[in-house]
């Protein structure tokens, strides 16, 4: 900052004795050293909240930037249930069309049923009722297994 060195130093302290005087001259350094002091503390806190206002600029920017990677993630996620969703859509789609055909084919065939039922041949109508399948029937047990002849020819 200022480059003083002691030489100049006692110059400024002998100047200021004379110009000063004897009695006044402790009370005036004790009074400059108060200023200087308090001067080196507000240069302090300066320094600081500058450092402090270049972290929070950073911490800022920091911040932005997280909350743009969340947003794209967010719409990334977004996309690929859309994508998901459209097939499964068409897919529901499809069974309840399916449903619906298969409801108007049992619909027509109790039509059918019950107008044969109506007809003078009603006795040789037979109604139809589903039977629960039979269960496959059980294994047999396992053959025991052939046991191999003996090729070898003893010598």
């Amino acid at each position: 900052m200022f480059d003083v060195s002691f030489s100049e130093l006692l110059l400024i302290g002998v100047i200021a004795l004379i110009v000063i005087g004897p009695e006044r001259l402790p009370k005036v350094a004790r009074t400059l050293g108060h200023l200087v002091g308090r001067a080196q503390r507000y240069v302090s806190d300066v320094k600081t909240d500058i450092q402090r206002e270049i972290e929070l600029d950073g911490l800022t920017d920091l911040k932005g930037q997280m909350e743009e990677a969340a947003k794209s993630v967010k719409s990334s996620m977004q996309d690929a249930s859309a994508s998901l969703r459209k097939p499964l859509d068409d897919a529901q789609q499809a069974l309840k069309e399916a449903s619906a055909s298969v409801e108007t084919l049992v619909k027509d065939a109790r039509a059918e049923t019950s107008a044969t039922t109506d007809a003078p041949d009603a006795a040789a109508a037979v109604e139809f009722t589903p039977e629960p399948l039979a269960e496959p029937p059980a294994d047999p047990e396992p053959a025991a297994p052939t046991k191999k002849p003996d090729t070898e020819t003893p010598t």
